[in-house]
Order: C-alpha cells, then sequence, then structure tokens
C-alpha cells in the first residue's frame, strides 16, 4: 500500500490548514527557543545552513509552492533537524491569521521574486501591506533581512522599509567568501554570485516602543 508522502514528511513539512491559530511556538517546535522565518524558502539552502549554525534557534520557512517546502522537508528530515519545519501556504495569510503578534526575533526575505512585467508588479511580496504585516509579528528589537540581485527592487524594498517609522536601517553583515558549493545563503544566491552579479543586501530592526 502507497504512503501520502505528505503525511511521510511530517512534522517538517505542514501546511496551514494544519494549523492552529495562533500558533503557539513552544508546542510547534518543543522548545521556548527564538522563531526566525524565512519567506519563500524555496529548497530550503537557507533553512539548513542556518539550522545547523544555530541549533538553539527554531526556524520556520514559509513557501507558496508546495512541491518546493516539500523538497526542503526532506532535506530537514533526512538530517532529522528539529529545530526547522517548513509551512506551505501564503506568508500573508500566516502573518495575518497564524503567527502571533511579537512572538518572532527575525524575518528573512531572500531573493524574492522580482515579477518583471510590469501589470504582475502587484504580486510582489513587499509591499506596504506586507512591511505592516512584519512590524506586527516581530518581537520589538526584532529584524528583517533581505537579499536581492535586482537593483530595482532592491530600491523598492528599500523605501518601503525605511519610510516605516517604526523600523531603523542598520548596516548589513558582510557577503561570506563561500567555501563549497553549498556555502551560500540560498541556491539562487549561489547561482548569481558564480554569474558576478552583486547581491543587494538590507537590514532593518524593528523599534522598541520606548525608543
Amino acid at each position: 500500500m502507497q504512503t501520502n508522502p505528505l503525511l511521510d514528511l511530517k512534522p517538517y513539512f505542514l501546511t496551514l490548514a494544519d494549523l492552529e491559530s495562533p500558533i503557539d511556538w513552544r508546542n510547534f517546535f518543543g522548545n521556548a527557543n527564538p522563531v526566525e522565518i524565512d519567506v519563500g524558502s524555496g529548497r530550503g539552502l537557507f533553512l539548513v545552513t542556518a539550522g545547523l549554525a544555530s541549533p538553539h534557534v527554531n526556524f520556520l520557512g514559509i513557501e507558496i509552492d508546495f512541491r518546493e517546502g516539500r523538497r526542503a522537508a526532506k532535506r530537514l528530515q533526512k538530517r532529522e533537524m528539529p529545530n526547522v519545519r517548513v509551512l506551505g501556504g501564503d506568508v500573508q495569510t500566516a502573518f495575518g491569521r497564524h503567527v502571533p503578534p511579537a512572538s518572532v526575533h527575525a524575518v528573512h526575505v531572500n531573493f524574492p521574486d522580482p515579477w518583471w512585467k510590469r501589470k504582475h508588479r502587484r504580486r510582489r511580496i513587499f509591499t506596504d501591506e506586507f512591511v505592516d504585516r512584519m512590524a506586527l509579528v516581530l518581537e520589538p528589537g526584532g529584524w528583517v533581512h533581505s537579499r536581492t540581485d535586482v537593483e530595482d527592487y532592491f530600491g523598492v524594498i528599500s523605501q518601503l522599509m525605511d519610510r516605516d517609522k517604526r523600523f531603523e536601517s542598520h548596516p548589513p553583515p558582510e557577503l561570506n567568501e563561500p567555501q563549497h558549493d553549498m556555502d551560500y545563503r540560498t541556491s539562487f544566491e549561489r547561482k548569481k554570485r558564480k554569474a558576478g552579479c552583486e547581491i543587494y543586501r538590507g537590514l532593518w530592526r524593528l523599534r522598541r516602543p520606548e525608543e
């Protein structure tokens, strides 16, 4: 008898339909460690490398493409990583309905789809609404990390983040010098850096109420 591949991947791959609302992070991960969210986690290279490097941090990837999300979850399952999970679904819905306010230490948005055609740009993840949702789910002092190889899109991202007075801009971490093919933030970053493309990086901190 064939088994359901989605069930085989639990708890590494879940969908929005599997979630309680709001998520209880302590029950979800089995501990009270800080939570960081990777938006559009793709095949999971960032989740694997970050999860291995920071075992005392919980990482949740949110990926709208279930096929890609399951591929990432298989990598986690193979390594038996207890501090990393993948959630299949739309991040706007996840942030709006499931992620508790002021409960996330950092949000990572690595190489979001630029949606090149002008008529499709409304589909870009970075909007005023998305910035507002991040401000609600981040804990005071929490961080937003973003990378892209598209200069125009980075300008849009920076403008949206910088004009929201709840956030303050900080110098982003320096790019590492990769030691091997897995030593990149994402597989897309690996492709672009090997092609000689410039990587634009942003880092913002959510101000505390007293600041």
